[in-house]
């Protein structure tokens, strides 16, 4: 079974592999990332300023992550494997419910960023249980082909929180790079950090 996909130049065949990443493996490397920044932010032997340098970091990655995933990977899983059509549809909700803790948050000790963190370990364990299958009936090719759209849609996506813009295709593929012009001018005039890059800049400071 194939993934559909955007319309692609008609000299394109199920023979040619683009370049690029496959969209399987950003979403692996993607995932190990903000499992690691869960797991400092809520370290109580960081100070209370690099946590909330780590939580900056952490809520731009999921904001960014989340917005690729809903216009690519779970629209993919929906199509490609009828069966996960009622756990597409949890993911979406447990989206939602992640963007809104992180919109809530305080300051770097506040006690909801353990609820955050654990969300984020829950996502990446039920995100990947859908990458495993998706990987065995998608070909290289359209994984790659995906993940350069992924890429593309990391660079426009909001660094911020937005739990109430649509979730699914068409809709956030064109309200999410709006929002995120507003949020890279936001990040900008603050000076807030938005990268893992960032944060290993500020620890060779």
């Amino acid at each position: 079974m194939t993934v559909p996909l955007p319309p692609l130049p008609p000299t394109a065949d199920d023979a040619y592999r683009p370049g690029g990443r496959s969209m399987a493996d950003i979403a692996d490397t993607e995932h190990r990332q903000l499992l690691g920044l869960a797991d400092q932010v809520t370290d109580q032997r960081l100070s209370p300023e690099r946590r909330r340098e780590v939580a900056e970091v952490l809520t731009a990655a999921i904001s960014r992550h989340l917005s690729a995933e809903e216009q690519y990977l779970l629209p993919a899983a929906r199509a490609a494997l009828p069966e996960s059509a009622e756990r597409v549809d949890r993911e979406l909700a447990a989206d939602a419910a992640l963007l809104a803790a992180l919109k809530s948050l305080g300051g770097p000790d506040d006690p909801a960023l353990a609820d955050v963190a654990a969300r984020v370990r829950r996502h990446v364990e039920a995100v990947s249980a859908l990458i495993t299958p998706l990987r065995e009936v998608a070909t290289d090719a359209e994984l790659i082909r995906l993940g350069n759209r992924w890429e593309i849609a990391e660079e426009a996506a909001p660094t911020r929180p937005h739990p109430g813009t649509p979730a699914t295709p068409p809709w956030n593929r064109v309200v999410e790079p709006a929002l995120g012009v507003v949020d890279k001018v936001r990040d900008a005039v603050t000076g807030r950090r938005t990268y893992l890059a960032d944060l290993k800049r500020d620890a060779r400071d």
